[in-house]
């Protein structure tokens, strides 16, 4: 079979396009190639072979844009000659990609600039608004395969006030650490010369200087850190830090003032800045990504009210009691409203968590969150946007509740045991060489306070953790803190959504095969299907392309067989083998079919192939082979249960007809048994639970569209891997505590010198930074070769 030359996608033979000696698999494509091919931007199929996307039909859908108070809210800078508009595209992938859309002024000449960030998927364009508009950047986008996405949430959104003052203070230690350094050196060297004994002393005063800005601003956060946990009456690792960071300088500014020597300064900013970097490290996947989602991030922008037979696009808010809106194809109801058109098909899988459409007729109620599916209808409004089902449901406390049970880290336990013993440690020696003699009592309680300084043990889990979210970020699966490591690491049972989570969205899931059908009869199927509520039904008139509706002269549903329909004069028969008269073969043939025969001639067959996510057998037998348990929560009835009883491995249980609030209370049940449970969902309804649950991972087709709140977020492409990233959390905790061990290590040879007054404050300072250095290395050098380590898998055929 063939590729379209734009996008790749196999190509119907029946709907196969030429153009330019090159084949597409619709006009859409070959549109797209036909408006890079006139202005000269062929280039675009040189970075990457079939870069493109199918364009979309958008007709209606951004009438929106031509409210300008809308666009002024969306618009990031606005002058006379020069607007700027940030637009985030999910469809960005490639190099192409970029290309294309950075040479936007060559499609439109009110274009001067468009620059990608490929990270985030969004393009920033300068426009002048005298030349185009932001409706027709954005119709340019879609007819070239790069719609937008575009939510209420990009029009409540207000200016994120960002925190600096961390950036701040590590500017603050750098500098400290390396001009101190370098004012240094001649005392690091024992540089003997007229001109270092004259002004060795205005050295160390100036290095004094640069030091307390680092000493008074950057090292506040473990000033008050340290303050708040012996008010508490706990002790966590920021204790010892703080009362290192403390001694080091007044011990430093002893030695100073009485000319004993230059002090610890150059330590004491080293130590303030790693440790400032690690807490960084640890913030950046949380800023990249939005974990924190309301109905805002689903709802649309705006929709179309109809008034005196005229389309006015009007602003979510805006909707009032008795407004009559329309509804096209995949848009999101935002309104509980009354159907006003004969009939629509709602999916309610994003917010019920059942995959099969409802059928509703004139005068049926439609609650917000629903998707219409087919053609256009007309509803009219019951309530507002802040009065509908969605939102209530979003508000509601189930939903809004939060894990009840308290986390301590590995550096919390830790921290526990290695700070009172430090601080006993370093008493007891100031203690008892004071009996012999107060200065060397003080060199070993500086001594033993440097050289066991706890930044290698502090240090050792930020830079591992940090290590650990950056590569699972470049994996597709993105955590929202550090601590979600932790608790991945001791999951032992996961449960997982069906609708969306183990189930495919995939649209290239089916294909023909048979005697070629005509333009006619593939419209003339689709016109039949068109009245049938089967999920197969819907599938496949969401397959096939679209056309003039025109409604059957007959129309019979068969319970288990299929359709029987007269359209065009001529009789079609859509369903089963059975129906067409090919008993043996349904028998024999085990894929899930569905035969057309028109006027007693047998055509051929659409064939559904599995929507389960690849992988999906195999990646539970190898869980279960590492004794987690697993359960699939549903909210469809149970007719799948044979199929996925087939597909899964023994031991899974299925658990369906589960309502949002049941998940979480099926959630909890676990948890009530010791479980540490991991939820893994993809919509509204599992909300509840991914709230729950010790550790909530949402599944995404884009991560930044149609994820609920939850603690990471999983691209699809990796869901077979989900227990790789299980095995590198367990792999990281590891690393943790090796770095740990070999921490210990030092501290303990160190503080055994440190005791016997065999170890002076100048070379504890020295050791410090050292043994910092190497725990940094090792739990660098781990993280990537466990990141590298495969799971090894069970020899079994995959679905």
């Amino acid at each position: 079979m063939a590729n379209c030359f734009h996008c790749g996608n196999d190509i119907v033979e029946i709907e196969r396009v030429l153009f330019d000696d090159k084949k597409f698999c619709c006009n859409g494509c070959k549109t797209v190639y036909e408006i890079f091919s006139k202005n000269g931007l062929e280039c675009y199929y040189d970075f990457e072979k079939m870069p493109g996307s199918t364009p979309n039909e958008v007709s209606g859908k951004y009438n929106f844009l031509e409210n300008q108070d809308i666009v002024n809210k969306l618009l990031d800078f606005q002058e006379d000659s020069i607007h700027i508009v940030r637009i985030y595209i999910p469809q960005i992938h490639c190099s192409s990609c970029i290309w294309i859309l950075e040479n936007l002024n060559k499609l439109n000449e009110g274009i001067s600039t468009s620059q990608v960030n490929f990270s985030q998927k969004k393009v920033t364009v300068n426009f002048n608004p005298e030349k185009t508009n932001l409706k027709e950047i954005v119709l340019l986008l879609s007819s070239i395969g790069y719609e937008p996405y575009i939510s209420l949430e990009n029009f409540d959104a207000k200016p994120k006030l960002i925190d600096r003052s961390l950036v701040f203070k590590i500017g603050v230690a750098f500098f400290g650490f390396g001009n101190i350094m370098l004012l240094s050196f001649p005392e690091y060297f024992n540089v003997d010369d007229y001109w270092m004994q004259e002004y060795k002393s205005f050295f160390r005063y100036v290095i004094l200087l640069i030091s307390l800005p680092v000493f008074l601003y950057s090292a506040t956060p473990y000033y008050k850190s340290a303050w708040n946990s012996i008010k508490l009456r706990t002790f966590n690792i920021d204790i010892p830090m703080a009362l290192g960071i403390i001694v080091m300088f007044v011990r430093s500014v002893v030695d100073i003032f009485f000319q004993d020597g230059q002090g610890f300064l150059d330590s004491m900013c080293g130590l303030v800045f790693f440790m400032l970097s690690g807490k960084l490290i640890q913030q950046t996947t949380f800023n990249f990504l939005s974990f924190e989602r309301d109905y805002k991030s689903y709802f649309p922008i705006a929709v179309t009210k109809l008034e005196d037979d005229k389309e006015i696009p009007i602003q979510v808010y805006e909707i009032e009691k008795n407004n009559k809106l329309l509804i096209r194809n995949q848009e999101l109801i935002p309104v509980d409203s009354i159907l006003i058109s004969e009939h629509a098909y709602i999916d309610y899988s994003f917010v019920s968590g059942e995959a099969i459409p409802v059928e509703k007729k004139s005068g049926d109620k439609i609650f917000a969150g629903g998707k219409q599916m087919g053609e256009a209808i007309v509803i009219e409004s019951i309530n507002t946007v802040s009065q509908s089902y969605l939102t209530q449901l979003w508000s509601n406390d189930v939903f809004q509740k939060k894990n009840e049970f308290k986390f301590r880290s590995i550096t919390d336990r830790a921290s526990q045991l290695f700070t009172p013993a430090l601080l006993l440690i370093a008493f007891v020696g100031l203690f008892y060489w004071g009996t012999v003699n107060w200065n060397s009592a003080f060199n070993v309680f500086t001594a033993v306070l440097i050289v066991a300084c706890p930044c290698a043990l502090a240090l050792t889990a930020p830079y591992t953790w940090g290590n650990v979210i950056r590569i699972m970020g470049n994996k597709k699966f993105y955590l929202k803190n550090t601590i979600v490591i932790e608790q991945l690491s001791n999951v032992n049972t996961i449960v997982f959504d069906k609708t969306g989570t183990i189930t495919s969205n995939d649209s290239n899931s089916i294909k023909y095969i048979g005697t070629n059908l005509t333009n006619e009869e593939l419209l003339a199927i689709r016109n039949i299907v068109r009245g049938s509520n089967h999920p197969l039904s819907r599938r496949l008139y969401n397959f096939l392309p679209e056309g003039k509706i025109t409604k059957p002269s007959m129309f019979e549903e068969i319970a288990g067989a299929g359709i029987v329909g007269f359209i065009n004069e001529n009789t079609f028969k859509i369903g089963s083998a059975k129906l067409v008269g090919l008993i043996d073969e349904q028998i024999l043939v085990k894929e899930t079919r569905v035969y057309i025969q028109i006027n007693d001639i047998n055509k051929g067959y659409f064939v559904f192939e599995n929507q389960y996510r690849e992988g999906l057998g195999d990646l539970f037998r190898d869980l279960i082979s590492r004794n987690y348990k697993l359960f699939v929560l549903s909210g469809d009835n149970d007719g799948e249960r044979k199929n996925l009883e087939r597909i899964l491995p023994n031991g899974v249980s299925l658990v369906f007809n589960q309502k949002p609030e049941e998940k979480l209370e099926f959630i909890k049940n676990l948890q009530t048994q010791n479980l540490n449970v991991m939820m893994v969902g993809d919509g509204l309804n599992d909300a509840g639970a991914l709230a729950q649950s010790n550790v909530g991972v949402s599944i995404s087709e884009n991560v930044n569209v149609f994820t609920p709140a939850s603690d990471a977020i999983l691209d699809a492409s990796q869901f077979s891997k989900l227990l790789y990233f299980l095995n590198y959390s367990k792999n990281a905790m590891k690393t943790i505590k090796m770095s740990y061990a070999l921490a210990l290590t030092y501290n303990v040879v160190g503080i055994s010198f440190a005791l016997t007054n065999n170890l002076s404050p100048l070379v504890a300072a020295i050791i410090m930074p050292l043994s910092t250095a190497t725990i940094i290395g090792f739990v660098t050098l781990m993280t990537h070769f466990y990141a590298n380590k495969k799971v090894k898998k069970n020899l079994k055929k995959s679905i």
